[in-house]
């Protein structure tokens, strides 16, 4: 993976000054300039988990030689193949178009994926020791990666401008099959959620390199959005909540601690996988896989369960307790305060739901309703507790989501009740969750993102909006920024943001009008989001 700079055209641009290079190891990291910021790109930083490394762990690279290319994200590792969109005939336009554009994913993926990105202000010689945020990114543990939307030039930048510049660090890691495959054979050799063990190596690369490029390995802050929150959470109670010194703080934008049961609870994904492949008269099952046809591989993967199937968040993939980085439920970890004692902030949009609500318009009665959540989200839940929840997400339109939108945005008659529930149980209960659980033992803020309410049909703040207003240079950009250098997102010109404590659930929250940030109480849904977790924690996700 290490890319040789052999074109003569390129050694001149180097000798000539037009590219910028940084020394590591024995070698010379060749990367790119604009506007200030520095970027350096598709960096290796473990072996290419193929043949004997493929569903196993990572193994870091060897030290660097040699005259590095450094100006060209790497390829993103191996993705499901996206299914064409659901019906959304009858659908609002704008609504239908930004829906669909979830089912078009890179082209660029392979094995050899794991890399890491850093960006950092052109001038960053001139400073020692700048604060550093490390980027994990969602996609539902089974699409994602470094490539856009979101680069982290315009967070340099705007570092820069406020007068605080930091460094920015982004990472690929394994995803779907080949980052969380489950299984009985998967626990007993070990190998359980690669995904997260590529972001450990790939922080231990950081606080290994990240000096090089004028960074403060003690001053690194995990940053995440949606399975990138989940990603740096769970790091949180990895290893009992020993860090390493790896991180010492996260913001956490829509993702937090999920309960999740055991590795065995993916058998029958494992074993599908293997028949798919013809390995199942195999001695061992999992060396088969190892050996597997690529493509092959990837085919059997994505006929799999998609976050925009049917089953919607009930994902297939996704980190579960394995007994080496979580020896528990990642939220009975919590209870337990088997977690970092870092500060921690974390938030959501207010309609997280919407987006994953589409692959089920054809559900439009009560009975429907009811049917998919106690199936899909609740199997094996006493039926007291299933009916209790349900009471507590009531059918009319004015209660569901888009929140606060009275009786619009029903695209159809269960379309906003769905999506309640779902952005609950998915985004909101673990948050609360979390903020309950750590009261006391850590500093914490969170917020509530609620802006553009009304900028698409029926998706009200939807999924990841918050995201955009942290890499686009906005209010949660400054918080991240002063967090970074203070583990306090207070500072500047900010509407001051108080911890969350139990007595006073101090939430910031980000609307529109004329008060776009201002401080409210974390009490909304206050019944049914406690009856969610309540449920999850005794019953984990499977």
């Amino acid at each position: 993976m290490l890319r040789q700079l052999y074109p003569f055209a390129l050694i001149a641009a180097v000798f000539a000054t037009e590219l910028p290079t940084i020394l590591v190891d024995d070698a010379t990291f060749v990367g790119t300039s604009d506007a200030g910021v520095e970027s350096y790109l598709g960096i290796p930083f473990a072996q290419p988990p193929t043949g004997s490394l493929r569903f196993n762990l990572p193994q870091a690279v060897e030290a660097y030689s040699g005259t590095v290319n450094a100006t060209n994200y790497g390829p993103v590792c191996p993705q499901q193949l996206l299914r064409q969109a659901p019906d959304l005939s009858g659908i609002p336009n704008a609504t239908a178009e930004l829906v669909s554009s979830g089912y078009v994913g890179p082209t660029d993926y392979g094995e050899d994926c794991l890399s890491v990105n850093v960006i950092r202000p052109a001038n960053a010689d001139n400073y020692t020791d700048l604060p550093v945020v490390a980027w994990m990114f969602g996609g539902a543990f089974e699409v994602g990666g470094t490539f856009t939307p979101y680069h982290g030039t315009d967070l340099v930048s705007h570092s820069i401008s406020i007068g605080k510049p930091v460094i920015y660090v982004s990472m690929n890691n394994r995803v779907s099959a080949f980052g969380f495959l489950a299984s009985k054979e998967v626990k007993d050799a070990g190998v359980g959620n690669l995904g997260l063990h590529d972001q450990r190596l790939a922080l231990k690369w950081i606080q290994k390199y990240i000096g090089s490029f004028g960074g403060d390995a003690s001053l690194i802050t995990l940053w995440g959005g949606s399975a990138g929150a989940i990603s740096i959470a769970s790091q949180l109670v990895a290893y009992d909540g020993n860090t390493e010194g790896l991180f010492h703080g996260i913001f956490a934008q829509s993702g937090s601690p999920m309960s999740v049961g055991d590795l065995t609870d993916g058998q029958k994904y494992y074993d599908f996988l293997v028949e798919e492949t013809g390995c199942s008269d195999a001695t061992s099952t999992l060396d088969c896989l190892r050996e597997a046809e690529y493509e092959t591989l990837l085919q059997a993967m994505s006929k799999t369960p998609l976050v925009w199937d049917y089953e919607s968040l009930h994902l297939a993939w996704l980190p579960r307790v394995d007994g080496v980085l979580f020896s528990d439920n990642p939220q009975r970890l919590l209870e337990q305060k088997k977690v970092a004692q870092v500060p921690i902030i974390t938030g959501d949009a207010d309609d997280e739901g919407t987006l994953f609500t589409f692959s089920q318009l054809n559900i439009t009665t009560d009975e429907e309703f009811s049917e998919y959540i106690a199936t899909n989200y609740l199997p094996g839940v006493p039926e007291d507790d299933v009916r209790e929840l349900l009471e507590l997400y009531p059918s009319t339109p004015s209660e569901g989501s888009p929140f606060d939108t009275g009786d619009e945005n029903a695209l159809t008659p269960q379309f906003k009740r769905l999506a309640a529930i779902q952005g609950d149980i998915m985004f909101q209960a673990p948050r609360r969750f979390l903020l309950n659980a750590l009261a006391g033992y850590t500093d914490i803020w969170t917020f509530i993102y609620r802006r553009d309410k009304n900028e698409t049909p029926g998706m009200g703040t939807y999924h990841g909006h918050d995201v955009a207003n942290s890499y686009s240079g906005g209010e949660l950009a400054d918080y991240l920024v002063n967090f970074m250098y203070d583990l306090d997102p207070n500072g500047g010109n900010s509407t001051v943001w108080p911890k969350w404590t139990p007595e006073e659930r101090s939430i910031l929250s980000l609307d529109d009008g004329e008060t776009p940030v201002s401080v409210q109480q974390d009490t909304f849904r206050q019944d049914a989001i406690q009856k969610v977790w309540e449920v999850f924690l005794e019953y984990p996700w499977a």
